[in-house]
């Protein structure tokens, strides 16, 4: 790809078990293996605002990654949050706690943010995103309904935009529909070419 010819000397790895990010990272036409990073937790310093929550926990998992990715890698990795009456609301640990926070979205606005970390030998970038999204309200059928075909319990706010949720109850979005999805492709993109 000639536009990213300044790529060519790295091998990329995408640090991440994410399928969305996977497939967003496909589709900018990269050749690229996947690393997923070994630790899994996400902890956090509670100081931290929420534009800085994701690029940390971005950074970490590039830390984890690096040593695994061999010389001459280029590592991606990122980190999504939604962001919601002032506090984090993490992927759900179950059906429940899936239901607790779709009733806490329903009806409202909230943030989602994601950091991105670019890592090589030689040098490294961090960027945020911050995209601001309004559910519509939803009724308890229709959350269960969600809940009980799509399973979201991989998903930041226990939902993804692009599954039956975001069909129905989105009504409107400012700022990347990518970075929803976990991964802000124009802006990666863009960073991608001054790397």
């Amino acid at each position: 790809m000639k536009w990213l010819e300044n790529l060519e000397k790295y091998r990329i790895v995408l640090g991440s078990q994410s399928p969305r990010r996977q497939y967003l990272l496909g589709e900018l036409g990269l050749d690229f293996e996947v690393v997923i990073p070994p630790n899994g937790e996400e902890h956090f310093p509670d100081h931290l605002g929420k534009e800085d929550i994701p690029v940390f926990l971005a950074r970490e998992k590039a830390g984890e990654i690096m040593p695994l990715a061999g010389d001459h890698a280029l590592v991606i990795t990122a980190d999504t949050i939604v962001w919601c009456r002032n506090r984090v609301v993490n992927k759900p640990s179950g059906p429940e706690e899936a239901r607790e926070m779709l009733l806490m979205l329903s009806g409202r606005k909230h943030e989602v943010h994601t950091g991105v970390c670019l890592v090589s030998g030689e040098k490294s970038r961090e960027f945020h995103s911050r995209t601001d999204v309004w559910f519509t309200r939803l009724t308890g059928d229709e959350i269960e309904y969600y809940i009980e075909r799509c399973e979201p319990f991989d998903k930041a706010g226990a939902y993804g935009i692009q599954e039956w949720i975001g069909y129905v109850g989105i009504e409107k979005i400012s700022g990347s529909y990518f970075n929803v999805m976990g991964l802000p492709v124009q802006q990666l993109y863009h960073e991608l070419k001054q790397f």
